[in-house]
């Protein structure tokens, strides 16, 4: 059996990284393509784990725009993955580049598989792009490794067939876990850090959200300001390579003496700065998995949650984008010892780092390469009528009638074809195919 990886930025690296290990160590063919889509955070998050990229699109460039991405991964993917022909391709959450690969992969004829799938705010604008992406990749998915209870039922409450989920955990553990490991007394990763003031509690920062950008970022960066003029409080803003997320941060805090901006952190610094930290403060959804498994309360910046497990699990705390708000609870687990014990010692929900290992065999259990199948295709598609009803292995392409073409699939993409049906046929709409 041979996997194809398709990844393009530094949470991708990080959550596809134990798989690809895992994979490999079972003797299994697996090729690492890269987008470029945040090329330095990515390649850095796979340097850490030993990996590098076999194959790289290179399409980042300044201001690059979603459809300068889109296009360019399409277009890249295209002759690359029937020359690899791989029996399975892996896409991870819910990136541009991710929808992008999936895509590809269905025009491809290969089987999709779907890393961290299930997650809905149900809000198409928050996060933007993101909800958009992750919702097309389940139309195109043969499989779906969802990683907690809800995000399978987010899944089949969309029609997608249970055969088709597997509740895995999320790989993001098994990240951390390998991470926190190798930073366990590590004397040079700490002499990095050694201008921290082991006096002062640390509060971690990030903030990077495109749906943050209009004035959210500002608040924030404000109520940061307001909490590091306590004398017990430091704070490490680790900032995002975008400059629109970066300018706020720089702006409210670049002068204050005990606020230090970083670069942007590899993996294991950044896994050994949450392990030194007090709280975390992000609107990152990957933070607000790892940090609970360490202990570390969570104040989420954002005004809606697509990561609803941690907060009803009480490692996390929604606050938003207000700053008063923030501020008020910030100072809370400061100040209040039993409120910050309650979140440190809450249950993480989101696994037992364990998540890689079974995406490897539910893998084995599909097997290698199927032979393709010829379906129908639709001459039309009417709008009321989704051509994909749940996932394509589950529901298949069910024809409206009209001249029928094959289109080739891997087995186990779709359920196979449906009868023609009869009512009147309508003409082709431009530009189908």
């Amino acid at each position: 059996m041979r996997v194809t990886c398709v990844l393009g930025t530094r949470p991708e690296a990080i959550k596809l990284a134990p798989v690809i290990l895992a994979l490999r160590a079972r003797g299994i063919g697996c090729d690492i393509v890269s987008t470029g889509q945040h090329r330095e955070m990515q390649g850095q998050a796979l340097a850490g784990f030993g990996l590098a990229p076999d194959h790289d699109l290179a399409l980042m460039r300044p201001d690059q725009t979603l459809t300068h991405l889109t296009a360019g991964a399409l277009e890249g993917l295209a002759p690359l993955l029937p020359a690899l022909r791989p029996d399975w391709l892996l896409v991870q959450g819910d990136t541009t580049t991710a929808f992008a690969a999936a895509l590809a992969g269905f025009y491809a004829g290969v089987r999709v598989g779907h890393v961290e799938a299930g997650l809905r705010s149900w809000n198409p604008l928050a996060p933007w792009p993101e909800e958009a992406n992750r919702s097309l990749v389940a139309r195109l998915a043969t499989r779906h490794f969802a990683p907690t209870p809800l995000a399978a039922k987010n899944l089949r409450r969309e029609g997608i067939s249970p055969r088709a989920i597997a509740v895995t955990g999320n790989t993001g553990i098994d990240a951390l876990l390998m991470a926190a490991a190798r930073v366990a007394g590590d004397a040079e990763l700490a002499a990095r850090f050694a201008f921290l003031d082991p006096k002062r509690r640390l509060v971690l920062v990030t903030g990077h959200r495109r749906e943050n950008f209009s004035g959210g970022l500002d608040r924030i960066a404000r109520a940061v300001a307001a909490l590091a003029a306590r004398p017990d409080v430091q704070v490490v803003f680790a900032l995002h390579m975008n400059p629109r997320a970066e300018a706020p941060a720089r702006a409210a805090l670049g002068h204050l003496p005990n606020v230090h901006l970083l670069p942007p952190q590899g993996h294991a610094e950044f896994v050994w700065l949450m392990k030194r930290a007090h709280l975390v403060v992000t609107d990152s959804g990957g933070v607000q998995e790892e940090a609970p498994s360490l202990g570390r309360p969570v104040l989420v910046t954002r005004n809606e949650s697509d990561r609803p497990e941690a907060i009803t699990a009480g490692t996390a705390k929604l606050v938003g984008t207000d700053g008063a708000t923030l501020l008020r609870e910030a100072v809370r687990l400061l100040d209040d010892e039993e409120a910050w014990r309650r979140m440190a010692r809450a249950e993480n929900p989101y696994g037992d780092g364990q998540a890689a290992s079974r995406i490897v065999e539910a893998l084995l259990a599909e097997g290698a390469r199927a032979p393709a199948i010829a379906l129908p295709l639709m001459e039309d598609t009417h709008p009321a009528k989704p051509m994909f009803r749940g996932s394509l292995d589950a529901a298949g392409i069910r024809p409206q009638g009209g001249r029928r073409r094959p289109l080739h699939l891997p087995a186990g993409c779709a359920g196979g074809a449906a009868k023609p049906s009869r009512r009147r046929r309508r003409p082709a709409l431009e530009g189908t195919d």
